[in-house]
């Protein structure tokens, strides 16, 4: 079995402890990091547009990749630390959420967290990005709390017409 344990900064603890405690002992573990493309993105297209004509060696854009390369390697780096035990570390970068999914093809688990309002149950616990990932993955999914559930008080009440 092939498990894949998405990895985001925040939350990534609580993945790698799931797999620990949910994976079985001979499972090929996947840690799993994406850097989104927006931000580099921006910045090249700011650069371009406004700024650096004539001074492409001034590119903030290649700066925020060379940052982000780093931030990626030195997490994959401690949750494998965190893990104990034989794994693989994927960096991809593109569409955060299709990438994921991607990556899930022949996966037998997918282990992510909840990156919304962790404050109370309910629906918006989990972000855009999370959200899609559980709807299209072609494997099971296994969604924990990155910290202790919140209490069953902050379960929202049922809609009106349901009552």
């Amino acid at each position: 079995m092939r498990v894949i344990a998405w990895l985001v900064e925040g939350t990534w603890p609580a993945c790698v402890d799931a797999v620990r405690d949910h994976a079985p002992g001979g499972a090929e573990v996947v840690l799993l990091h994406v850097t989104g493309a927006e931000v580099p993105g921006l910045a090249h297209g700011a650069f371009a547009g406004l700024l650096g004509r004539g001074h492409p060696e001034r590119d903030p854009g290649d700066r925020l990749e060379a940052l982000g390369g780093t931030s990626s390697a030195e997490l994959l780096e401690a949750a494998a630390e965190r893990l104990g035990r034989p794994c693989v570390r994927e960096e991809r970068s593109g569409r955060v959420e299709r990438e994921v999914v991607a990556a899930c093809e022949g996966a037998g688990l997918l282990v992510l967290a909840r990156d919304g309002d962790r404050s109370r149950l309910g629906p918006h616990s989990l972000g855009p990005a999370v959200r899609f990932a559980v709807d299209h993955a072609p494997c099971p999914v296994l969604l924990v709390w990155p910290e202790p559930a919140p209490p069953l008080g902050t379960l929202p009440p049922p809609p009106p017409h349901h009552l």
